[in-house]
């Protein structure tokens, strides 16, 4: 389909709801976030003017960390909250008024059911998709801050082993841009696991203008955050999930007691939270 006009409506009553929760009960300070989580297109958009082998591709979503996020939330007992749609109708990590936002081309391949679109079509994909997500993560956050619950939120996404023909070495990298507390602890950490090649804010870094999660719900509310980046290739099947989770999960929770240690986060003795450190930067 390419109805650059748009649909009046996007989601009908049989496209499922862009925004699912997994562990909403869960107590750690760890907040999990996966914002290229799913790659539904909604049903009166088609398939947006292209074949499924495109529609498989990273192109529409972050390829196996679906399965990471939800064992990493069991193992924490952390609050994993994700979007549904792909990235191809709208990116929930792009700041809306970016040209990536909904994305005429994707690397090298031309978006049909993007190209002409009107401002008004673009304002229905955000007031659908995007901002229930973004505005659920809020509630989220108000919650754990109105009953005392500490936040440390971890935006969660995988990334191609190969880009513009050039190999990329990273096994994981931490994503990051004004918090100085959390990132640090995860790269040490990371590294010390021996067998990994880590990258500092690579292969991608966190900004304001290429970024939405982050800075919007980590920075500008003074939690601490970090991006997670994990290679496709180790994550394309359920043992790799399953290893990479579990991975993760022992070393945050020695981060969350690290935190703990310095008392940048609550205790678990029912102690209320100290101040982030990074309330009030920038």
């Amino acid at each position: 389909m390419n109805d650059a006009a748009g649909p009046a409506l996007l989601l009908s009553a049989e496209d499922v709801p862009p925004v699912h929760e997994y562990n909403s009960a869960g107590c750690s300070p760890f907040l999990l976030t996966c914002d290229h989580y799913g790659r539904l297109i909604p049903r009166v958009l088609g398939d947006l003017g292209l074949p499924e082998s495109e529609l498989t591709r990273h192109i529409a979503w972050d390829i196996g960390i679906a399965g990471v996020a939800e064992a990493l939330s069991r193992h924490l007992d952390a609050h994993l909250i994700v979007q549904r749609y792909s990235r191809l109708v709208i990116d929930c990590n792009r700041p809306p008024h970016v040209a990536s936002s909904i994305p005429r081309i994707s690397e090298a391949t031309t978006i049909p059911g993007n190209e002409g679109i009107s401002r008004e079509a673009a304002a229905i994909r955000r007031a659908q998709i995007f901002d229930p997500y973004h505005r659920r993560i809020d509630e989220i956050i108000d919650q754990r801050s109105s009953t005392a619950m500490p936040t440390v939120l971890v935006s969660l996404h995988s990334f191609t082993p190969v880009y513009a023909g050039i190999a990329r070495p990273w096994h994981i990298g931490t994503l990051y841009h004004r918090d100085k507390h959390l990132p640090p602890l995860l790269l040490k950490l990371l590294r010390a696991e021996g067998d990994l090649v880590v990258g500092d804010n690579e292969p991608y870094a966190v900004s304001d203008e290429t970024d939405y999660t982050i800075p919007v719900h980590g920075e500008a509310r003074g939690l601490m955050n970090t991006g997670i980046e994990i290679r496709q290739d180790l994550i394309s099947d359920q043992a790799g999930e399953k290893a990479w989770a579990e991975r993760l999960a022992r070393i945050l929770g020695e981060i969350e007691e690290m935190l703990r240690k310095q008392q940048l986060i609550a205790s678990r003795q029912g102690e209320g939270p100290v101040p982030s450190p990074l309330a009030g930067e920038g």
